[in-house]
């Protein structure tokens, strides 16, 4: 007898794979998968910061340097043009002497926002648990390297 999410084959009962052959963690791990390179640009920690500063409005350059803590201004640069190259940001240059040069979030880029604000929700429900996990990681380490020394 089959019921939703299980398959009998000659007497056994086997747990139906609800992705089929397409799991979505099934992740590729080549350096080459295209899925790998736009996680490894949009996770990193200075993508993040720049998305989500430009979810709230347009920001000239100077006020983004500003907004985040430790950022060169090559590093932001470079940010910036992965951001647009990618189509999650749009740079838009005004002709003004000097030249004004706004950043905001395109339609894609938005969405973005909205799937880092989950991650970000997920980590300030769970951050007071993450700490007491690293603490008694670091005790147990602190306690097996002091035994074995």
């Amino acid at each position: 007898m089959e019921t939703e999410g299980t398959v009998e084959t000659e007497g056994t009962v086997e747990t139906a794979d609800p992705y089929g052959d397409t799991d979505p963690f099934q992740w590729d791990t080549r350096e080459d998968c295209q899925v790998r390179q736009i996680l490894d640009r949009v996770a990193d920690k200075w993508s993040l910061l720049v998305i989500a500063l430009l979810d709230r409005r347009c920001l000239r350059f100077t006020e983004l340097r500003r907004e985040i803590d430790g950022i060169s201004q090559r590093m932001l640069t470079v940010t910036l043009r992965q951001l647009e190259r990618d189509g999650l940001v749009k740079r838009t240059v005004h002709p003004v002497v000097p030249p004004r040069v706004e950043y905001e979030l395109t339609p894609l880029g938005g969405t973005l926002h909205h799937t880092i604000r989950t991650l970000v929700t997920w980590t300030e429900e769970h951050q007071n648990e993450i700490a007491a996990a690293r603490s008694a990681y670091d005790a147990r380490v602190a306690a097996e390297e002091s035994a074995g020394a």
